[in-house]
């Protein structure tokens, strides 16, 4: 365990903050379950895509994955 406060505030906000990502990605992946589920809803179509870009904007996912995960959603959205 570390002995400096600096490091053990750095311990607390590294907690904080991957706990803030967490909750954002797995809503994020919720919100993507929901529009694959019922796919007619144009207006939760750009929701979803508008975090996809926050997630990737903050570095919580890759500017690729980000690409793909965009990419699949508008082939699945447009096919049905």
């Amino acid at each position: 365990m570390a002995n400096h406060l600096s490091s053990l505030k750095r311990i607390r906000q590294n907690h904080t903050r991957r706990l803030r990502n967490k909750y954002a990605y797995k809503s994020t992946k919720t919100a993507i379950k929901k529009l694959l589920i019922d796919n007619k809803n144009k207006k939760q179509y750009s929701i979803v895509l508008s975090m996809i870009d926050k997630l990737a904007k903050k570095n919580i996912i890759h500017v690729n994955k980000a690409a793909r995960l965009k990419k699949k959603l508008s082939k699945k959205i447009l096919i049905s």
